[in-house]
């Protein structure tokens, strides 16, 4: 009796033996989802995604809907890197959304239909294209909604800009005129078990014959690291330095993802691929198992140091976090400054006073100089110079150095972010 083959639902795939023909269940295909308009029920006005009360709200009547998810946090579902996963994933925004393609910073943004604007979040500029957003990215799985709100973000900036005398004084005006755009960043998160046996030669100090020698013996060990959650950007177009600085999110507040979270709000499609992340989320284990190799010897002091290491259990998430842009212009330049959405933490460009640093300066070196000054008349004079004026001349130069030194270090880090 004759029978179908291959049966009813299988597909054709790879096979590892030339010559033989292999079969395997035909993935189950994901139910196309319509994209989703945000209309008030009272009204039939847009509703946007309010970071006041956590919802959907109508800015013409009011009407609140509150998120239906429940907050999943570290217990978020986690893939596994097969082709079956990739194949099964979810893609677009679920949403209909248009693109914002920056043509000064090369950033690709995509925003809500009903949204107006024609500036580009990341660098200010004006010079952009609008396009309708593709549909054929990863979709992402869960996110951190916003908390942080707009009125908080100005305080946090008003107060950080006149946090140091460093920085010109009309900084606080522009801090409290300063607009922030809402941006959902996107992040790849990253699970892995890394096992590493390592073997170094290790100095040691003897006693022979009265005398310290340093001999080098082998030492060899092994360690176990279990990371969880390596977070790793999955955008090109900030900072690194800076997105290092406020990217401290808690990812016990993961909530399921909703366009509803992105009503009203951008949001940038990642840049930064999967294979890519995980090449860099790599690197840092790799680095961080190394070090605890490293601390395991008895001495700090070794040469010939050698790690075999081994990565088992990875997975991933592609996520949102929240984050606040805003850009503002100082003189001919522009700056840039980021706050997250979840704790308000701030970081940023800010541009520096040097006249002041200058001044600054000069006042911590200027009791050196007199003193210098007046002993140099002295000797003009035929008048033997106090022995304590040479001293106090010495310590003041040696401290106002030191300072000057600090001050023109920390004025050029403000400056150069």
């Amino acid at each position: 009796m004759n029978e179908t083959f291959p049966p009813p639902g299988f597909i054709k795939t790879e096979s590892a033996v030339s010559g033989i023909v292999v079969y395997k269940p035909k993935p189950e295909e994901e139910a196309h989802q319509d994209v989703v308009d945000f209309r008030c029920p009272n009204c039939d006005g847009v509703t946007a995604y309010s970071t006041d009360n956590g919802g959907l709200t109508c800015t013409y009547c009011g009407y609140h809907e509150a998120p239906q998810n429940e907050i999943v946090g570290r217990q978020a579902a986690e893939f596994e890197f097969t082709v079956e996963t990739m194949q099964r994933a979810v893609h677009g925004w679920g949403e209909e959304r248009k693109e914002l393609v920056c043509q000064s910073c090369a950033a690709h943004t995509t925003l809500p239909v009903s949204l107006l604007t024609h500036t580009c979040p990341f660098c200010g500029s004006n010079k952009v294209v609008q396009a309708k957003a593709p549909q054929d990215v990863l979709r992402p799985r869960f996110l951190v909604p916003f908390v942080v709100t707009t009125e908080t973000c100005r305080s946090v900036m008003t107060e950080w800009l006149g946090s140091s005398w460093m920085l010109p004084k009309e900084l606080n005006r522009l801090g409290r005129g300063t607009e922030f755009t809402p941006i959902y960043i996107p992040f790849w998160t990253f699970d892995s078990r890394a096992r590493a046996g390592w073997r170094a030669e290790v100095a040691k100090k003897v006693q022979r014959g009265g005398k310290t020698k340093t001999v080098w013996r082998w030492e060899s060990g092994s360690v176990s690291r279990l990371f969880d959650d390596l977070l790793v950007s999955g955008t090109t177009k900030l900072s690194r330095l800076l997105l290092q600085q406020v990217r401290q999110y808690d990812l016990g507040n993961l909530v399921p993802y909703e366009p509803s979270y992105l009503a009203g709000i951008q949001a940038q499609a990642y840049d930064v691929t999967l294979d890519d992340a995980w090449t860099q989320a790599r690197a840092r284990m790799r680095e961080q198992t190394r070090k605890a190799c490293r601390d395991k010897a008895s001495s700090q002091r070794m040469r010939n140091f050698s790690m075999n290491l081994d990565f088992s259990d990875e997975s991933w998430r592609y996520i949102l976090l929240p984050l606040y842009l805003a850009t503002f212009r100082y003189g001919e330049e522009s700056y840039q400054v980021l706050i997250n959405g979840q704790t308000g933490k701030i970081a940023g460009q800010r541009p520096v006073d040097w006249r002041k640093v200058g001044w600054a300066i000069m006042g911590m070196l200027t009791p050196a100089l007199l003193l210098g000054l007046a002993a140099l008349i002295m000797l003009a004079l035929g008048t033997a110079v106090p022995e304590g004026v040479t001293i106090f001349a010495i310590v003041f130069f040696v401290f106002g150095a030191v300072f000057g030194l600090l001050t023109f270090q920390r004025a050029q880090q403000m400056d150069d972010i």
